[in-house]
């Protein structure tokens, strides 16, 4: 399949995913309010997936190799900040949570990375899968693997707006507005931080070529260490949202999988994909199980991002943002 096939296949698929969104509204069963809230609802879900897709791009744009462990780090950092909250303050427990993520991101590069540079891809994906089932396992250890309430003061009731529009308002969950805007500030936070500090620059370096960037004096395990970090942090924030929506459990870390197909249509080196991504799954998987699930008998949210990465792989399996590699023989 030649370039401009893809794109023009490309295309078309984005053109059936538009048609799809607002094909309901085509409906005398659906009214304008109602489709706004499945809209919005499912805008905000995929802004919780971007979340966990940044942490996955941000590894493996330093490193080449996909993070399997990146949803045991949202499970580890949301255990240990939930239960040093019952100990201490919120904001002491989030700086200490802080300081345990970065010593495991250094714990990582020390004890893993650092014996396997030069290693073969698949070899650094196994040592990810090692780090997510140990993780799982010392966090569960150390504090409990009990359903943990994580209160942080977010709204919990929804509120309705545009009354004065539309009749009986909209109904908008405070709690994925306000997520939604911590994810915005983050993503904003991390661009300025890769394209404006000398740190950022080294990472992009890095993720462009290892070797060149050994050659000028930039040390790889050092920024392998901050990456791991920043991921950390990220997954802390992940944690924070989806354990006050969920409750802190073992099933956080399957939020991870549902970031795969995000990554998948990002592309696995860009950020501004990972957000895209994880907005189109959000949307499509919203849309899909409350007006198609009552026809296919449901539980479309469960597969619907799987077949989505599928068919898209297909087309253009480098993802919307990625970069496209061309091997000349």
């Amino acid at each position: 399949m030649n370039i401009f096939q893809q794109k023009w296949m490309t295309g078309a698929l984005f053109a059936i995913l538009a048609v799809g969104a607002v094909a309901p509204l085509l409906s005398a069963d659906t009214r304008l309010p109602q489709w706004i809230e499945v809209v919005l609802g499912g805008l905000m879900s995929g802004v919780l997936y971007s979340l966990v897709a940044l942490g996955l791009v941000l590894i493996f744009k330093a490193s080449g190799v996909f993070n399997f462990a990146q949803g045991a780090m949202v499970l580890f950092a949301a255990l240990s900040l939930v239960r040093l909250m019952e100990k201490m303050p919120f904001a002491v427990a989030l700086v200490v949570t802080i300081v345990i993520m970065v010593a495991v991101a250094w714990l990582i590069e020390r004890l893993v990375l650092r014996p396997l540079v030069n290693q073969e891809g698949i070899v650094l994906f196994m040592a990810t899968l090692g780090i997510a089932y140990f993780l799982d396992g010392l966090g569960q250890t150390i504090w409990g693997s009990d359903i943990y309430t994580l209160d942080i003061g977010m709204p919990k009731e929804p509120k309705i707006i545009l009354e004065s529009v539309f009749e009986g308002g909209i109904l908008v969950g405070m709690e994925d507005v306000i997520a939604a805007v911590i994810a915005a500030v983050l993503v904003g936070v991390l661009a300025i931080f890769f394209q404006k500090t000398p740190t950022g620059r080294a990472l992009r370096a890095v993720a462009d070529d290892h070797q060149a960037a050994q050659s000028i004096g930039i040390p790889l395990n050092r920024i392998w260490v901050i990456v791991w970090s920043v991921s950390g942090i990220v997954a802390l924030v992940a944690g924070i949202i989806w354990g006050s929506k969920l409750g802190v459990q073992f099933s956080l870390q399957l939020v991870a999988l549902k970031a795969l197909p995000v990554v998948i249509l990002g592309g696995f080196t860009s950020v501004p994909g990972a957000i895209v991504g994880g907005l189109i799954i959000g949307l499509g998987e919203k849309l899909s199980e409350v007006y198609l699930g009552p026809h296919l008998g449901g539980g479309i949210e469960n597969w619907f991002a799987y077949v989505l990465a599928l068919v898209f792989l297909l087309f253009r399996p480098e993802g919307l943002f990625g970069e496209r590699h061309i091997d000349r023989v």
